[in-house]
């Protein structure tokens, strides 16, 4: 099967790109999750943890 694709894919010009452009990518999307993580404020994180503990008080409480 392998050997079917890579027949085909040998005959397309610039066919070598399309895994560099992938890595870049890939790398590029979690330098920057990387990078949220270690700027973002301390109160954020701490608001957004809380987010499903916290209950409405008009809300009636369901089992």
């Amino acid at each position: 099967m392998l050997k079917f694709v890579k027949g085909h894919l040998e005959t397309i010009d610039g066919v070598a790109i399309y895994p560099v452009i992938s890595l870049l990518i890939f790398f590029i999307f979690f330098v920057a999750l990387f990078w949220w993580v270690f700027t973002c404020k301390k109160d954020y994180l701490k608001k957004v943890s809380n987010i499903p503990l916290e209950i409405e008080k008009d809300q009636p409480y369901e089992k």
